[in-house]
């Protein structure tokens, strides 16, 4: 079982930059296509980003953060990063770190994903 821990959410003013991390444990990182998702209240959850596994090749990017966004992975520290620039308040939701059970490739489906943090939460804020 893989087990996935999130950190780095807080309060930041718009305009501010949040670097979210994901710490992967529980048995190899490397063969996980991983992604990041966020809920905010009332709201479904919806995909981020994410990144195809083994060196992260591949990426997506939901159409509103893109340019903003950077995902990265770290096999080495079984650790995955979400670089959040230029926040707005429409960023506020609780930010999820996710895993593929099944292939490697970067997906942004919500149901593609078996493995999920506790989340993280983002409040974008003046």
């Amino acid at each position: 079982q893989l087990q996935l821990v999130e950190y780095g959410g807080g309060l930041v003013q718009p305009g501010g930059a949040l670097n979210l991390s994901c710490v992967a444990s529980g048995h190899s990182f490397d063969y996980s296509a991983m992604g990041w998702f966020r809920q905010a209240p009332g709201k479904e959850r919806e995909g981020v980003s994410c990144i195809s596994s083994l060196k992260g090749r591949n990426t997506k990017y939901a159409d509103s953060v893109k340019g903003r966004f950077t995902i990265s992975r770290d096999n080495d520290k079984n650790i995955l990063y979400l670089q959040m620039n230029n926040l707005t308040p429409e960023d506020t939701a609780v930010y999820y770190c996710a895993a593929e059970g099944h292939g490697t490739r970067c997906l942004m489906d919500v149901n593609e994903y078996d493995y999920w943090g506790q989340g993280t939460q983002v409040t974008v804020s003046s």
